[in-house]
């Protein structure tokens, strides 16, 4: 099976930093695009960046200039840099990841289990 185990959330001032990694690990043929979200109380899920396993990076307007999501490709893991964090950041941050596992074809969509950030003003 494969699994994704993030970590590195937690609580911060406003304006500080926190660093959020996500490993994946298990069966795995091959890592397309990873991904981070976030979900706040009462609020739906949303796209915060994405990365190809090329490299290529997708933000969402609300984070650019502040996050910066890379990948390392020997450890299977992504991460998330985010500074200047701002109290409207908190949110449980989960990570995606597109997998083929060896003999099959198609990628499947794999979910970690989440990480909290909690930003104080």
């Amino acid at each position: 099976q494969v699994q994704l185990v993030e970590s590195g959330g937690g609580l911060v001032q406003a304006g500080g930093s926190l660093r959020l990694s996500c490993a994946a690990s298990g069966s795995i043929f091959r890592i397309n695009a990873m991904d981070w979200y976030r979900q706040a109380p009462g609020k739906q899920r949303e796209l915060v960046a994405a990365i190809s396993s090329g490299g290529s990076t997708n933000y969402a307007d609300s984070v650019k200039g502040r996050f910066t999501i890379s990948r390392d490709n020997a450890k299977n893991t992504v991460y998330l840099q985010m500074n200047s964090l701002k109290p409207e950041d908190t949110a449980v941050y989960t990570c995606k990841a597109s997998i083929i596992r060896p003999g099959y074809v198609y990628p499947r969509d794999y979910w970690g289990q989440g990480t909290q950030v909690t930003v104080s003003s």
